[in-house]
């Protein structure tokens, strides 16, 4: 249930639903397996398994939804295999050179085939909106898949006004400050041991893991030009994770003590009871954290035209 990873996003003009009201909105979305013809889909599925049929779980006003996403895995290699087989045997027995048309069309046909037998590949991305402070959290590893889930909620509730938070002050520029200046690291923020490191011009990026982040060479790395544009941090007592120029947070690890305090739970071995335990455990922290985080770099830029400062 613990997230990894956070793409955040501020909501605007939210639409007023009830949980049943919204449960009933995914219910008409709710995910159903792929079609014999078909290369992927994507619907929402239940967060806790096997082990409930909600869509929806809502506690204290912090809502979790799961989307299941299904792509059938058709490499490029077996397809241009195919093709290449098939254009060499008309070739032979015509006398002819395919021209380029043919060649896409015997492609096609070839992926039409194919598709069927294709393996499929099946992912799980939750989603945490946040209806108190008008927040949503996409749990997922690329940018990519979170504007793909944000979509199919756009798409469920008919309309969806969302854009990526931001900060005052841009990423890139707090996180070289706290690097490259101790004293202005906030008081219970902690450099990790990993950190991406990009030059003003093209010289490609730096990377470097259990690395002493306040070591002389990254030091002198900064004094060259280079800026982070990613870097391990920490808060006390709450988690530990990457924070990313654009502002998306991975690699998430919970603290120690708020895991054991989860664990130490009384679920009566009930799984749905864990999975909201842990939920509602784990939206507190980063709730929390994703307030300091904003107000450490300024506060959040208003959607009155206000731009991050460089």
């Amino acid at each position: 249930m613990w997230f990894k990873h956070l793409h955040l996003y501020r909501l605007h003009d939210a639409p007023e639903l009830d949980a049943a009201s919204l449960e009933t909105a995914l219910g008409e979305q709710a995910f159903r397996p792929l079609g014999g013809s078909e290369a992927r889909r994507l619907g929402w599925s239940a967060p806790a398994g096997r082990a409930g049929t909600q869509l929806l779980h809502e506690l204290q006003g912090q809502r979790l939804m799961t989307a299941l996403r299904q792509e059938r895995i058709l490499p490029a290699s077996v397809v241009r295999e195919e093709v290449e087989e098939r254009s060499e045997a008309i070739e032979v027995s015509e006398g002819r050179k395919l021209p380029r048309k043919e060649k896409l069309a015997i492609k096609e046909q070839v992926y039409e085939e194919l598709l069927p037998r294709a393996f499929v590949r099946s992912q799980k991305v939750d989603l945490w909106w946040d209806s108190r402070r008008q927040l949503i959290a996409i749990n997922a590893s690329s940018r990519t898949r979170a504007e793909e889930l944000l979509d199919l909620l756009r798409e469920t509730l008919g309309s969806l006004k969302v854009t990526p938070l931001a900060s005052q002050t841009l990423p890139m520029r707090a996180m070289t400050t706290w690097l490259g200046d101790p004293g202005e690291r906030p008081a219970d923020l902690v450099l990790g041991d990993q950190v991406e490191l990009k030059a003003k011009a093209d010289d490609g990026v730096l990377r470097a893991r259990q690395v002493d982040l306040d070591s002389d060479e990254i030091q002198q790395l900064l004094e060259s030009g280079r800026q982070a544009s990613k870097l391990a941090l920490s808060i006390e007592g709450r988690l530990s994770f990457v924070l990313h120029d654009d502002l998306a947070i991975k690699s998430l690890r919970f603290d120690d003590a708020l895991i054991d305090e989860a664990s130490q739970t009384d679920d009566g071995d009930d799984a749905l009871v864990r999975l909201e335990t842990d939920f509602i455990l784990m939206t507190q922290a980063l709730a929390e954290s994703i307030e300091r985080l904003i107000e450490w770099l300024g506060g959040e830029a208003g959607s009155a035209g206000d731009a991050p400062s460089a």
